[in-house]
Order: C-alpha cells, then structure tokens, then sequence
C-alpha cells in the first residue's frame, strides 16, 4: 500500500534525523566483539561492538561506527537503540523481522518491537537500498557468531 504523504514526510524526518545524528556512535574499547561489514556495491561501511552480558545472554553495549548513505547510517542507529540490552535470541527474532519488512517478505511476528525501524519499509522497492539498510544487522550478526567460535 502506498505511503501516505504524511507517512512519507515522518519517513524523511527520521531518517535524516538518524543519519545525521547518529546514536551509539563509537567504539567500546575490548573485551568486546567486533565485526566490520561493507557494501561494495554502494561504498557503505559500518562497524559494530558489542558486549555481552556475563552469561553471554544478553547484549549489554553496542555502538557502531562507519560512512555510508543515510540509510545505512539511519538504520544502524535505530538497530543499536533497538537490541541493546535484549537478548541474543530477542534481536536474532528482530533482525528476522526487520528483514521481512525491508524484504517485502512478509509480515513481521511483532510489528510493535520494531518501533520506527518499520519506516524503512520503504526500501523494499530499492533492492539496493535493502542491502544498506541491511548491513549494520549483518555485522551484528557476524560478531555474535564469532562468539561462538
């Protein structure tokens, strides 16, 4: 269904307000995990840290760092205040969630965790655009499995 223009305007809003104000900007200094991520096709780069909880349940610290488009930048923003201080099973769930709506593949199991991650829904019609808004996910992703490792 097509983005009302109040929607859109909302959509633009926060997306600037993110890319350019960026929250959880910057490195946590170690022990930490760490995973570098990039777009070749786009020129985006973002690093993640993060830190686990004790038990290594939970997500306890995550700050990102990197350039990019300001949906790269917008969306790793938003992750970061999303899934910090979840579990690793809450924000596994959330960026399958994210990618559903970013994907165009479906609904989300819970719509209302997403919060105003679900603005970049936009990007589904860009498949360019879902590799950006991707990629901070991915690079949390890598760095939780490097813990496995």
């Amino acid at each position: 269904m097509p983005l009302s223009e109040e929607l859109r305007d909302l959509y633009q809003q926060v997306i600037l307000d993110h890319s350019k104000n960026p929250r959880n900007r910057g490195e946590i200094p170690p022990p930490c995990l760490h995973a570098h991520g990039d777009n070749p096709s786009c020129g985006d780069e973002i690093d993640v840290w993060l830190r686990l909880s004790e038990d290594g349940q939970n997500i306890d610290d995550l700050k990102f760092t990197g350039q990019g488009c300001a949906i790269s930048q917008a969306s790793a923003s938003m992750m970061t205040q999303k899934i910090k201080g979840k579990s690793k099973t809450q924000a596994a769930a959330m960026r399958e969630d994210f990618r559903r709506v970013v994907m165009g593949d479906g609904a989300p199991a819970d719509e209302d965790a997403l919060g105003e991650l679900i603005l970049l829904e936009g990007v589904q019609k860009f498949p360019q655009r879902v590799k950006c808004a991707m990629l901070a996910w991915r690079a949390v992703e890598q760095a939780l499995d490097s813990a496995k490792a």
